[in-house]
């Protein structure tokens, strides 16, 4: 993660384009430490904490669960994530993934916390595994959403929201274009995926936070609505799951 002078510049051009709100995910136990430090010691960021699917490997819930509960409970942390299952790399056994990620969401019911939800190729075996444990409000987010309208209208069923990308920008990639024409402006929001995805006309950078407007105005174009309506519902629904108890 990035820290000191690379990490004040960032937020400061973040800022400057208008994004004042950031949620830090993390990806293995340690990371998530990364996640608190840097949202403890930043206004406006806030933290997730989880083990993503590509580190499940590393991760034993009687062993290290504790520590991770431990962490899930500091003030600073407003979600679990990231989290998921990713059947495309399979950098960690898919039994391992489904082990590892029910436990995660069963730590996220527990605390009465929101999910950041990694789908790659795992569409089906993610939305039923959901599916068994039940709707939930303000479950999370289903974060660079790419499946379609239809799986992204069950997931909203199950009270998930579905976030678009910089991804939305890209030139081959109709079917989530097509996917945000089907679902409700209500239930979206927009991220980076930084450092990766950066939206036209960034592709080749390091994505970062400023360019969350850009991925903005795209999507307001797909949907055929102003920006500002995009920029108000994205952002609603942002506050409204990570942060709904603070100012």
């Amino acid at each position: 993660m990035l820290e000191g002078a690379a990490l004040a510049g960032v937020l400061e051009r973040a800022r400057t384009a208008g994004v004042a709100r950031f949620v830090v995910p993390g990806t293995t136990l340690a990371d998530s430490n990364e996640a608190v430090a840097i949202a403890a010691g930043h206004p406006g960021a806030v933290a997730a904490a989880g083990v993503h699917p590509h580190e499940a490997k590393g991760f034993d819930p009687d062993r290290d669960g504790a520590a991770l509960e431990e962490l899930a409970r500091r003030p600073e942390v407003v979600a679990i994530g990231e989290i998921g299952l990713d059947f495309h790399y399979d950098l960690s056994p898919r039994g391992r993934q489904i082990e590892v990620l029910e436990w995660m969401l069963g730590l996220a019911r527990r605390l009465d916390l929101p999910v950041i939800l990694h789908n790659r190729k795992s569409g089906p075996e993610l939305l039923a595994l959901l599916e068994r444990l039940g709707a939930r409000e303000d479950s999370g987010v289903f974060h660079s959403f790419t499946e379609s309208a239809d799986y992204g209208r069950r997931a909203i069923e199950l009270g998930f929201r579905v976030s678009f990308s910089g991804m939305v920008t890209f030139r081959g990639a109709e079917n989530v274009r097509e996917a945000a024409r089907g679902l409700p402006l209500e239930a979206m929001l927009v991220e980076t995926d930084s450092p990766y995805l950066a939206p036209e006309p960034h592709r080749g950078k390091p994505c970062e936070p400023a360019f969350l407007v850009d991925t903005a105005k795209k999507l307001a174009e797909v949907l055929g609505v102003p920006l500002e309506r995009v920029a108000a519902a994205t952002t609603a629904n942002c506050e409204r799951l990570f942060f709904r108890n603070r100012q």
